[in-house]
């Protein structure tokens, strides 16, 4: 098959000698040029982190063949590994509610080419968001959530997750919380932006508590979902200085800034295959 962008290998493995010899060596003799590496042993955990991308000369690569060989050559390092073309474009659905800083530049994102996803819906709970999906060409979907029928809704989420063919969702600002089973279901598979450096603040009217406490310091975390409401592994953190001038109107409007810009590299990082789960942690190679 042509991958002319290139060809993305992640791999995950006990840490022991030999693990980088064996991957680039086996890239060697297939005439496969690196063109970006980068590799993390874990101290603490033992696991070792890899993520290439190589090129072939004439653009070629079969990936039947390369699948074949590479597992044949791994076989005595237990290693979970993955390989697809550069130009692969994951699939994602959008979800959000009535604020839609973070929907409108996670579309214009898209739209510029800086972020290579494919949208097959935004989704929300209100149909403020529709005219935003309208506006970049994208189907909308109006899925109401009540407290009587919250089971229902997250079962129509659920059923167009796997109709489109997505791989990842992601809650730009959706202000839903998901269900233990859900949030299960897609472990791994869930974007969250939360609007201050976890576990601050949480709850409602977090910069209004952050403004009652004089905080210096304001942020966004970018984290995956888990049954833990709000303590999924951390992808991206930002952070913006206040000093005793900041109003709540103030830090609600830098926050916003941040949470967008946060949420994008998280977004824009998983896209690319660039962040690895490590039990609660993660590690991001930029």
């Amino acid at each position: 098959m042509p991958a002319p962008d290139g060809v993305v290998l992640r791999c995950v493995a006990p840490d022991r000698i030999g693990l980088v010899a064996t991957v680039t060596g086996f890239l060697a003799r297939q005439r496969l040029s690196v063109v970006e590496s980068h590799d993390f042993g874990d101290p603490d955990t033992g696991r070792f982190f890899m993520r290439i991308e190589f090129k072939s000369a004439n653009g070629a690569f079969d990936r039947a063949a390369f699948e074949m060989g590479f597992a044949e050559a791994v076989a005595a390092f237990d290693m979970e590994w993955s390989v697809r073309p550069k130009a692969d474009r994951p699939k994602m659905l959008l979800l959000a509610s009535k604020a839609d800083h973070c929907l409108s530049d996670l579309l214009h994102r898209r739209r510029r080419g800086e972020l290579a996803v494919e949208i097959p819906a935004v989704v929300s709970n209100h149909v403020d968001a529709e005219w935003h999906a309208e506006r970049h060409g994208l189907p909308f979907v109006h899925i109401p959530v009540t407290k009587d029928a919250k089971a229902q809704a997250e079962d129509a989420l659920l059923a167009l997750f796997e109709e489109t063919g997505a791989e990842l969702v992601v809650l730009a600002r959706y202000m839903q919380v998901l269900s233990d089973d859900l949030a299960r279901r897609l472990e791994g598979r869930c974007i969250n932006i939360h609007h201050s450096f976890l576990p601050s603040f949480k709850g409602a009217r977090p910069y209004h508590q952050a403004h009652t406490r004089g905080v210096k310091l304001i942020g966004a975390t970018a984290h995956y979902v888990t049954a833990a409401l709000d303590e999924g592994p951390i992808i991206a953190q930002d952070a913006a200085p206040v000093d005793h001038r900041a109003t709540p109107a103030h830090m609600i409007a830098r926050g916003r800034e941040i949470e967008a810009r946060v949420l994008a590299r998280a977004v824009r990082a998983h896209a690319e295959g660039r962040i690895f789960l490590n039990g609660r942690k993660t590690v991001v190679f930029d």
